[in-house]
C-alpha cells in the first residue's frame, strides 16, 4: 500500500455563486439573533420572577434549546429577498439588522420582521442607486452626442446663395473638400443664367434682310 494515494482523482468543490454565499451568510445572522433574541428574554423572564418572588431559582434551571424557528415559507421569502442583495451590501445589513435590535430590544417573534423590514429597505436603496446610474449614465451618452453634433456644425459652413453646400474645415478649408449637393436655388440660378445666355445670344446675331433685283427689301 502506497504511503501517498497519487492515483486518487482530485474532487475541487463547485465553485459557489455570490448570491448564495450572501443569502447563507445573511441568515445565519438571522438565526444567531433569534437565539440571542431568546437568551435574552429568558434572562428577563428570570429577572422579573427573581424581583416578584425575592428568590432566585436561576442556579437550578438549565438552559433549554431553542424552542422557536420561523415557518418554511417564511424562511423562503427571507432567503428569496437574501439572494437579490448585492455581495457589497451584505455587511453593512448585518450591521444595520444588529443596531435595529439593540434599539429595539425585541422577542424573538418579532427578530424575522425586523430582519424582513431592514431587507426591503436595503433593497429599495440599492433599486434607487441603480437607477440614478442608469439616467446618469443615459445623460453622459446624450451629452456626448449633442457635443459631437456641436462640433460637427462649427466645421460646415453654408452659402444659402450657392448651389453647393461646403462642408469645409476651419484649419483646411479647400475647395477639393466640399460636398456639392443639388439645391433648388442652383437649377434656378442654372435656368436663369441658360435663358441669359439664349438671350445675348440672339441679341448678338447679325440681321439679315432678303433684297430684290431693284435692290430693294
Amino acid at each position: 500500500m502506497s504511503w501517498f494515494s497519487w492515483n486518487e482523482p482530485y474532487y475541487r468543490s463547485p465553485r459557489r455563486e455570490p448570491s448564495e454565499v450572501v443569502m447563507e451568510t445573511l441568515m445565519l445572522e438571522l438565526s444567531w439573533q433569534m437565539k440571542e433574541a431568546e437568551r435574552l428574554q429568558r434572562e428577563r423572564d428570570n429577572e422579573y420572577r427573581r424581583l416578584k418572588s425575592g428568590v432566585d431559582y436561576s442556579w437550578l434551571m438549565s438552559a433549554p434549546r431553542s424552542s422557536y424557528d420561523i415557518s418554511q415559507g417564511e424562511r423562503l421569502g427571507l432567503e428569496d429577498l437574501c439572494s437579490k442583495v448585492p455581495p457589497s451590501y451584505c455587511g453593512p445589513i448585518i450591521q444595520r439588522f444588529r443596531q435595529v435590535l439593540m434599539e429595539n430590544e425585541p422577542e424573538v417573534l418579532e427578530v424575522s420582521g425586523l430582519f424582513r423590514s431592514v431587507l426591503v429597505e436595503t433593497l429599495e436603496r440599492v433599486h434607487e442607486e441603480q437607477e440614478a446610474q442608469r439616467l446618469t449614465h443615459q445623460w453622459n451618452n446624450r451629452r456626448s452626442i449633442s457635443l459631437s453634433l456641436m462640433s460637427f456644425k462649427s466645421r460646415v459652413r453654408i452659402n444659402p446663395f450657392s448651389s453647393t453646400l461646403g462642408l469645409k474645415s476651419d484649419s483646411y478649408g479647400s475647395e477639393e473638400d466640399g460636398i456639392n449637393v443639388k439645391t433648388v436655388s442652383g437649377d434656378v440660378e442654372k435656368g436663369l443664367g441658360q435663358t441669359a445666355e439664349k438671350a445675348q445670344r440672339v441679341w448678338s446675331m447679325p440681321e439679315f434682310r432678303h433684297k430684290g433685283i431693284n435692290g430693294k427689301a
